[in-house]
């Protein structure tokens, strides 16, 4: 039955309304004041400036307001406000990443979504971590840019499902000092503080948070700190735009539960399998942005910048529990020429450059425990011992041309380049670290000799912009996607792999949108279809193989109407199927045809908002999580559910807010993610039980 009414909304939805759901901080006093859904800036297509109504795609906008009212102890929270983005939380600070995809796993998932801030990538690239945007400074950004599917050509591997960026705050005009406190059950307790100013032709930023959470979960829970510190220098024609971030997360991780139906079960829900695993991970950012004005028709940028991660976490979900080390140490520079060659021909042009040294250890202090075979396969001591030297580089060009007063076009190329220099600095093959065969056949992970491996991909890009009339626009967007394997796809082996054939994943990508305004009523809507080819996956020899194809097509449908001075409504709606289209066998089964597992048709998010005085507002979410196979045989599936979150914030005074919220408004049992293997069954990360929070703020 919710599917069919979610079909029967995207259904009269599809001729008007994928990516506004503004938020109103005031009552608008007539429909001139609500916002305008072409005219949203964004800057992530092109590295620059423009408004919506230029794009051929989609660009969703999770705007400071948004952000600021979820207040979100995790950013999931504030990404179900974009549709086709349906991440799945794991514990404390960890997720998976869904857009316009299935929730993605394994070691290259994390290489389809690029997240990145300010533009510049989290991690370098064949160097992704599945979890990479706690390392984001979410909590205190501007907004959020999220596109779904290929992104333009200034962005290349790892931008082929699409990007979540995040925009950092810039300096404020006047002095502004803000502090926060804000508290929750479990022990939760965040503090923010920023400090902005500007004077003469510089200005600072400084934004600092500091969180804890005891868990929900017995032996669970994380400390965790972020800075972000900006300097902003404007000059006649030149700008540069500097910004220094580092993070350090402590997290305690409780792992999954098992049994069908266990985060149902009030004891197991609240029970940690893995009390000792954890995840420890430190990071450092610094970029310098400039800007030069070249003429009144062209500027150019350049971004050089400098990368810095060191991660330490323990696998619980593999048997013996190994302890996996990275770190990576990366610089590059990104550039772009934007000339406006005539009224109506812009180009940009541009190099990216960058490279990479990263290592990768994996190792086991005591015996495995389990049957004959795991003990006798799965060595204590060290299983993997590595180092990798990357380099990367992209030209590429966009141009956008007006073709006629209704009509624009968009075309881009990118070609990029990438070469791995592998290391390995252990013994080659499948045994122990001492040299000694394992029984059975041999050991579980197997480490290739020594080798150098390249990459090059072509990514085209087409689209057309037409002015339906005004306020109203259809658009055509054409992509090709890539991703070149990452190199714990190459390096790191099991069984008899020595070395890894791999290809990199292609996406083909066919979107057709319409948006526009309609007195109160914004809407967006997208259609796609995809095609992935050389999709990287583990056959049931347990060897990488890039002999995968996916095939994809659904609908996203963004809504926002303003009832009135007080009421405001938002949609953000997505019916999607991805389906297995290759001759793969899982479990012995052939799998062509079947849905991918962790793959909902439907999902989405509504909110009520209420404005019930100038500063004052309260929103009533809702949250649909449809159902969805577990397992690629498709014998095993999670029902779905539905959530509700209320919050509320209220500016007391000028210097003084007050907000709160409350969390899984009804105390629903459910799963952030359920999944199932053949060794351990259906298995699920528990989702939070009902949870209150309070929180001031004080500027001055």
């Amino acid at each position: 039955m919710k599917k069919n009414k979610l079909l029967l909304i995207l259904s009269t939805g599809v001729i008007t309304g994928s990516c506004l759901a503004a938020e109103v901080s005031a009552p608008p006093t007539d429909e001139s004041a609500v916002p305008m859904v072409l005219e949203t800036i964004v800057v992530t297509g092109t590295r620059s400036e423009q408004t919506l109504e230029m794009l051929a795609g989609n660009t969703a906008v999770v705007d400071q307001q948004a952000l600021q009212l979820t207040s979100h102890t995790h950013v999931q929270e504030s990404l179900v406000r974009v549709p086709g983005a349906n991440f799945a939380r794991g514990n404390g600070q960890e997720y998976l990443p869904s857009l316009r995809s299935p929730v993605l796993t394994g070691a290259g998932g994390c290489g389809s979504v690029l997240s990145a801030v300010d533009g510049i990538p989290l991690r370098a690239s064949g160097f992704c971590n599945i979890n990479e945007l706690f390392d984001a400074h979410t909590e205190m950004a501007e907004r959020i840019e999220v596109v779904r599917g290929p992104g333009s050509a200034l962005y290349g591997a790892n931008a082929m499902n699409g990007i979540v960026n995040v925009i950092t705050a810039n300096p404020t005009l006047e002095p502004a000092y803000t502090m926060g406190v804000e508290g929750g059950p479990h022990d939760y307790l965040r503090m923010k503080y920023s400090a902005s100013g500007t004077q003469g032709a510089q200005g600072f930023r400084a934004d600092v948070s500091m969180s804890h959470d005891g868990g929900y979960r017995e032996d669970s829970g994380f400390d965790q700190q972020k800075l972000t510190f900006k300097h902003l220098y404007s000059g006649d024609e030149l700008t540069v735009t500097s910004t220094l971030s580092m993070t350090n997360l402590n997290q305690e991780t409780a792992g999954y539960i098992v049994g069908e139906d266990a985060y149902k079960d009030s004891h197991l829900k609240n029970d940690n399998p893995n009390p000792e695993a954890y995840r420890d991970s430190q990071t450092a950012r610094l970029s310098s942005r400039i800007d030069y004005q070249l003429s009144d028709r062209s500027f150019v940028t350049i971004t050089p910048y400098a990368r810095y991660t060191d991660m330490d976490f323990l696998q619980h979900f593999l048997p013996g529990t190994p302890l996996e080390e990275n770190g990576q140490k990366s610089f590059g520079i990104q550039s772009a020429y934007h000339n406006r060659l005539r009224d109506d021909l812009t180009i940009v042009t541009g190099v990216d450059v960058e490279y990479t040294s990263a290592f990768l250890k994996q190792s086991q202090d005591a015996p495995t425990e389990g049957s004959a075979f795991l003990m006798a396969t799965i060595p204590e001591g060290k299983h993997y011992d590595y180092e990798v030297d990357a380099l990367m580089a992209a030209p590429f060009i966009h141009s956008n041309w007006q073709l006629t007063d209704r009509l624009a076009m968009t075309a881009g190329l990118r070609y990029e380049f990438v070469r791995y220099d592998y290391d390995n600095r252990m013994l080659d093959g499948r045994t122990d670290e001492n040299g000694i065969p394992c029984g059975f056949g041999g050991c579980r992970y197997s480490r290739p000799p020594d080798r150098t491996d390249r990459f090059e991909n072509w990514s085209p890009k087409l689209g057309f912009v037409y002015d339906l009339a005004d306020s109203h626009q259809a658009y055509v967007n054409l992509a090709q996607g890539f991703r070149a394997p990452q190199a714990t796809e190459l390096y790191r082996l099991e069984r008899d792999q020595i070395k890894a054939h791999l290809d990199s994943e292609e996406l083909l990508s066919a979107e057709l949108g319409f948006r526009g305004q309609v007195a109160r009523l914004s809407y967006d809507v997208a259609l796609f279809a995809m095609k992935k080819r050389h999709e990287i996956f583990r056959d049931s020899d347990f060897f990488n193989v890039a002999d995968g194809e996916i095939r994809s097509r659904g609908v996203e449908l963004a809504l926002a109407y303003q009832f009135n001075e007080q009421f405001d409504f938002a949609l953000a709606a997505s019916y999607a199927e991805h389906e297995y289209s290759d001759d793969r066998l899982s479990g012995g089964i052939e799998i062509d045809g079947n849905d991918v597992d962790t793959a909902p048709h439907h999902f989405g998010s509504a909110r009520v908002g209420w404005n019930f005085s100038a500063v004052g507002r309260a929103e009533l979410e809702w949250l649909n999580q449809g159902d969805y196979f577990t397992d690629p045989e498709n014998q095993h599936r999670y029902e779905g559910h539905d959530l509700l979150n209320l919050r509320s914030s209220w500016q007391l005074t000028p210097a003084w807010k007050l907000s709160a919220r409350i969390i899984n408004l009804t105390d629903e049992d459910y799963a952030e993610r359920a999944d199932y293997t053949s060794f351990s069954g259906d298995r699920y990360f528990p989702g939070e039980p009902r949870a209150f929070y309070l929180g001031v703020e004080h500027k001055w």
